[in-house]
């Protein structure tokens, strides 16, 4: 460790350079990773609606599809932009109710229950399927030169929410940095004692965060969830290493003959501290990886990755800056500006029955209240109404009575009667709007010479037939969920390979696994973590003690929405949790590891609490702030409820977590003193001399 110490202080200008340099392919990876927008494609790809995608995209060639909304167009003009639209580069097949009648024969000749779903005044609707899937960017470019073909149209579904996403996503990514950057700035001013140390603090969590996010190109792809949160909470989450290591330095500079000596000393007391309470962050974002969604191990991998050069730049780059701009750093000196604590060490020592006292009774309250916290599974429910994918979706609902459209494959040899009955099951069923096939189609006239040979291909592969249903239920809600399970209960009396398919079933698949994900990655998590706990810390019960702390402010934190009557996004739900642990079990483990030192040392417990309390506070306070900081300016100005409620939900639970470490976590080392250090290594003089009081 000296040697790794020595080498940093002395080989510093060598450290800055190959940092700069590294930069630049980190940008390129940066900019050449792709963003994965369709959150449904995180769905494992052996459940059976993803199995019916692939034999969509596959053997239909309809990777995804569109419904264009078309208005005040005369029959034979929408013929002819259809044939505008074939035109498009992946598009696959293009049909409306006017490629079955033509444009001369009335479209009231058709049943009402179809035309009420094709024709509203003066609007039509043409279907449009692609090549490539939901999110491809050859998907994504073709909705928007179909939107700019002409300026009286629509298009509706979920590559178009999808498009409008992406588009809203990469125009604010970059003002969430600005923003988490000013306001983290803002609290270093008043809290450091130098107006450029912040500046050199936050350039190299900015060296690290661009290293992070260069090396996800190895990933392939990353969420768009993760390319905008994963900034802001690196941000937030690796302040405090750098924090921790300036102030080891302003030590040890008042007791070294030289600033190289003192930097060496306090890069290795970092390593120490850092390494320890690093891993457990670490360790709680790869919990998120045992998710059945891989969007789990998308945001865990990047966060754990974005840990780890937090750590890396701070004990290499950090001194590195610091020892060169030392001279700067002394001539911006001035007072740090922190409110006083002290009160709080008197408040535990003398309060700490009754703070645990009110612990006791809101703990299964806030258990509660988060265990009735309620989600939202629908992606398009947070997005804008402004968008003109939600406007042509919300047209869709309104006009046409088109909620939620799902399909059945069936096997295309099976009997046209056994179609029928079955189709005449699926209209029985409560909250069905609409169901379409072609044996219906043939049963009211309408024979196979009729179609074209572009409807034909979207209905009957050879291989399989297409049964259409229209619900009168929003996607993502328990009534759709169950009129689902009927469905496809019923589809496989009669084809037991039969597959229910589309955004419905595929929702369906979402709320279930993110359900069992939510508990897992929960269980994961706070196991992963009290391991690590017992091996940093060297104790059996502490652990427990400071997890049960943890998870109390975890529940405060998702039981708020509970009582303030909100949903909230689904990802949240299963993600805030475990990024609150891993990022604040730092400031138990601080408070806690100072408690065991003092604690040891021969000290009383209210000796060893007070001391605890006096040395980490101030710390505490800084890093809660600035992690508060990276996050709320975000979660207040995105327009997306998907990134707003997560951010939001990560600053309160900083907050949270904060008055919980500083009140609660220094009351329980109070209460349990004595089991503490009976089950705790290094206490066995003083079990000796009875100090156990």
């Amino acid at each position: 460790m000296k040697t790794f110490c020595k080498g940093v202080t002395r080989g510093r200008w060598l450290i800055i350079a190959i940092c700069m340099i590294l930069i630049i392919p980190s940008v390129i990876g940066y900019v050449s990773t792709k963003t994965n927008y369709d959150l449904v494609s995180y769905l494992p790809q052996d459940v059976e609606t993803m199995k019916g995608q692939k034999i969509l995209s596959k053997d239909f060639r309809q990777g995804a599809f569109a419904v264009i909304i078309t208005d005040n167009m005369s029959p034979k003009q929408i013929l002819e932009f259809e044939k505008e639209i074939k035109k498009v580069d992946s598009v696959n097949k293009v049909g409306s109710v006017y490629d079955v009648i033509g444009y001369e024969i009335p479209i009231e000749m058709l049943p009402n229950d179809i035309v009420k779903k094709v024709k509203k005044g003066q609007e039509n609707l043409i279907i449009t399927t692609f090549t490539e899937s939901t999110s491809d960017d050859r998907t994504l470019n073709a909705i928007q030169k179909i939107r700019d073909l002409k300026n009286n149209i629509k298009v509706a579904g979920m590559s178009a929410t999808t498009l409008d996403t992406a588009q809203i996503a990469n125009s604010e990514v970059v003002i969430y940095v600005v923003i988490a950057v000013i306001l983290c700035l803002i609290v270093l001013m008043f809290t450091l004692d130098s107006f450029f140390v912040p500046v050199l603090l936050l350039g190299n969590i900015g060296v690290a965060i661009i290293y992070n996010m260069g090396t996800n190109l190895f990933l392939g792809q990353i969420s768009y969830i993760t390319k905008a949160i994963a900034a802001v909470l690196q941000l937030g989450v690796t302040t405090d290493f750098s924090i921790f290591l300036y102030h080891k330095y302003e030590y040890w500079k008042k007791h070294r003959d030289n600033k190289l000596e003192a930097m060496e000393e306090a890069i290795a007391e970092t390593l120490i501290s850092v390494v320890g309470s690093s891993t457990t962050t670490i360790a709680g974002f790869l919990a998120l990886c045992t998710m059945s969604l891989t969007l789990g191990t998308d945001i865990g991998l990047v966060m754990a990755k974005g840990v780890a050069f937090g750590v890396l730049t701070v004990i290499t780059l950090f001194p590195a800056l610091v020892l060169v701009c030392d001279k700067l750093i002394t001539k911006t000196a001035h007072k740090s500006i922190l409110p006083n604590l002290s009160f709080i060490k008197n408040l535990v020592v003398k309060g700490y029955k009754v703070i645990l006292v009110l612990f006791v009774i809101c703990m299964p309250l806030a258990y509660y209240c988060q265990s009735h916290t309620q989600s939202y599974y629908n992606l398009t429910a947070g997005l804008p109404d402004y968008l003109p994918g939600v406007q042509a979706n919300n047209k869709l609902k309104k006009d046409f009575k088109i909620v939620s459209p799902y399909f059945i494959m069936i096997d295309s040899n099976l009997k046209a009667s056994d179609v029928q009955e079955m189709v005449g099951k699926f209209e029985d069923l409560k909250g069905i709007d609409m169901v379409t096939s072609y044996s219906k189609l043939a049963s009211q006239g309408f024979s196979e010479d009729m179609l074209s040979n572009e409807v034909k291909g979207m209905i009957d592969d050879g291989k399989h037939q297409m049964v259409l249903l229209s619900s009168k239920y929003d996607t993502a809600t328990d009534e759709l969920n169950a009129q689902i399970a009927k469905v496809n209960e019923i589809a496989k009396s009669y084809d037991k390979n039969a597959i229910v398919c589309g955004e419905g079933p595929l929702m369906k698949d979402m709320v279930n696994i993110a359900d069992v994900d939510f508990k897992n990655v929960n269980f994961a998590s706070t196991g992963i973590v009290f391991i690590l706990m017992l091996l940093v810390l060297k104790s059996v019960s502490l652990p427990v003690l400071l997890v049960l702390a943890i998870e109390f402010a975890i529940y405060i934190n998702m039981g708020i929405p509970f009582v303030m009557g909100q949903k909230i996004p689904f990802v949240a739900s299963i993600v805030i949790g475990t990024i609150q642990l891993g990022a604040t079990i730092d400031y138990a483990i601080l408070m806690s590891t100072k408690y065991l030192e003092v604690r040891k040392s021969g000290a009383s417990k209210v000796e060893a609490v007070s001391t605890a309390v006096d040395a980490s506070v101030n710390s505490i306070f800084v890093s809660a702030m600035c992690f508060f900081a990276a996050t709320v300016g975000v979660g207040i100005y995105s327009k997306m409820d998907m990134i707003s409620a997560i951010c939001s939900m990560i600053s309160r639970g900083a907050l949270i977590s904060m008055v919980t470490v500083m009140l609660i976590v220094p009351s329980l080392l109070m209460a349990f003193d004595k089991i503490i250090i009976h089950s705790s290594l290094g206490f066995k003089n003083l079990k000796k001399n009875k100090e156990v009081a």
